[in-house]
């Protein structure tokens, strides 16, 4: 079976370098792109992020993504990824910067972590709390942690769509779901076996099953992604 080809976002707002290893660790090829033939040629995309609401908007608007993204996600069916910013783009409105109008793909808006005596961003390993079934939660268990670094978070009114939450100072979703569409708060490729693990069901995910890889065969994978000195490499 050929690879599947994973278009990854470059609309600069980085980390793309930690999820192309991890993408290619993980038994798929990578396409760091912007362009229409790479992402129409994907199976499936990721868009990642670090940095300001307000410019990760202005940045898929500069680059013309928008319109490329949704004819590839809704009218053919891709499935998309969205982690951190990424995911928090999905909403309607985002509050960092000033009030912005965001993608609108998933129902929600996204605001400021109020501080409540803890320190903002959230940085470092949390634990997240499965709510819902999803077919990223395969062979995975309650109750794991993750890494995380952000200082706004997911605020939907909408419960069908919050597969897993996590606690800072609030409960806040960590992992959400619409159609083909899902989205992580926190870092799968900074997040070691959870992570990694996380991520290989996005990437290995079909029709609502996965392929059948069994469980050894999956920690061989695993173990040989864990062991790749370019995945260190690019968390530092």
């Amino acid at each position: 079976m050929p690879e599947k080809k994973i278009a990854i976002i470059d609309y600069e707002m980085g980390n793309t370098g930690s999820v192309e290893n991890a993408v290619r660790q993980l038994k798929c090829k990578p396409i760091l792109t912007r362009t229409a033939s790479d992402i129409d040629q994907a199976d499936k995309i990721i868009l990642p992020g670090v940095g300001s609401f307000r410019m990760g908007i202005q940045n898929l608007n500069k680059f013309k993504l928008i319109t490329l993204l949704e004819k590839n996600i809704f009218k053919q069916g891709k499935p998309v990824l969205g982690i951190c910013l990424g995911m928090q783009l999905f909403a309607n409105i985002g509050y960092e910067d000033g009030l912005c109008d965001g993608l609108g793909w998933i129902p929600g808006i996204v605001q400021r972590i109020p501080d409540n005596n803890l320190r903002i961003p959230h940085i470092g390993w949390n634990s997240i709390l499965i709510k819902d079934k999803s077919t990223l939660f395969n062979n995975l268990t309650n109750n794991l942690d993750f890494y995380f670094i952000h200082s706004y978070y997911y605020h939907s009114h909408d419960n069908s769509i919050v597969k897993a939450t996590c606690e800072y100072g609030l409960e806040f979703p960590a992992v959400i779901q619409k159609n083909n569409m899902f989205g992580m708060q926190f870092h799968p490729e900074k997040s070691h076996r959870n992570g990694l693990l996380i991520l290989y069901n996005f990437l290995h995910e079909k029709d609502g099953n996965m392929e059948k890889d069994s469980l050894q065969v999956l920690d061989n994978i695993l173990s040989n992604a864990l062991s790749d000195d370019r995945l260190h490499n690019s968390r530092r």
